[in-house]
């Protein structure tokens, strides 16, 4: 069997690849051609020329992939399975194929569900970082914060995905301050602990979400807000409106990037809920270990 693998996390901005020697990692790389950023046809060329320089010394290594580069506007679209979702329903329906150059590769599906609120509801890339979190903090029920560009608050039963709901938080910044009339003629902005904690705590009560989001502007005409502290008062409002949901007395897990989590934490702290972390990146590892060692029992 071969100790050399390939797990690479394919999203719709950025493309991240690990070399592992069975369970270490002993390279990765990044870049930024997401599925946005290339056509269909452009996927096998991409992938070769990042994986090359490992490709050269070790040959034709398997690939495992997940994220966007399974969805309809990815390399090969990978039906989604349905919860409650596990290790083993994503193994059996991932998609196996050959590339050019003789790797075995497999896609990972995503997870298709109705959400929390009865609308349907999509993650792919998410569901591997579930899983690993589930390698290392086994429980009997876990709720999970990802997050994002698109937040994903999910529930494991033992180990089982069985429903999860996606919250545009990431991108509702983004277009708020970057093209709406709240972020035009700002100054530079810093970073603002005040500002940020005066948006979490406005942020729960209970207030229409179009009138919260104009109390950025309106806060600064009356000088109740600083111009260099709107984007830390936004960041405050989007990021307490997610959370406003959330149960103080359960056991919550948030999976990210220690930047990603940082807002996150603090807002969590300010609500009083409790919020253990999880690296994002060793969830994904974790998760991806675990689908590799299945599928190579199953292919090999």
């Amino acid at each position: 069997m071969r100790k050399h693998w390939i797990a690479v996390d394919w999203g719709t901005t950025n493309f991240r690849a690990f070399l592992l020697n069975d369970q270490q990692v002993v390279a990765s790389i990044s870049k930024a051609c997401g599925l946005l950023a290339i056509t269909k046809s452009e996927f096998a060329p991409t992938l070769h020329q990042h994986l090359e320089p490992w490709l050269n010394e070790h040959g034709a290594l398997p690939v495992i992939m997940a994220g966007m580069v399974g969805s309809q506007q990815g390399w090969q679209e990978v039906p989604y399975v349905s919860p409650p979702a596990t290790a083993q329903t994503l193994r059996k329906n991932a998609l196996l194929m050959t590339t050019q150059w003789g790797s075995q590769a497999w896609i990972i599906p995503g997870v298709s569900s109705a959400s929390t609120f009865g609308l349907p509801d999509v993650m792919r890339g998410e569901e591997v970082q579930l899983m690993g979190l589930n390698t290392f903090h086994p429980a009997d029920e876990v709720y999970a914060i990802l997050p994002g560009t698109h937040s994903k608050h999910a529930k494991l039963s033992h180990g089982e995905i069985t429903h999860f709901s996606t919250l545009m938080t990431g991108e509702l910044f983004s277009l708020l301050s970057q093209h709406s009339l709240l972020g035009r003629a700002l100054p530079e902005q810093q970073d603002d602990s005040t500002a940020f904690v005066k948006g979490v705590l406005t942020a729960q009560a209970n207030i229409p979400f179009s009138h919260l989001i104009f109390s950025a502007r309106t806060r600064r005409l009356s000088n109740e807000l600083e111009p260099s502290a709107i984007h830390s008062y936004l960041s405050g409002l989007l990021i307490g409106y997610e959370l406003s949901s959330i149960s103080a007395e359960e056991e919550n897990w948030l999976v990210g990037s220690p930047a990603l989590c940082k807002r996150y934490l603090h807002a969590a702290k300010t609500l009083q809920i409790s919020l253990h972390t999880a690296d994002g990146d060793t969830c994904f590892l974790h998760g991806m270990r675990a689908l590799y060692t299945q599928l190579l029992e199953t292919y090999t």
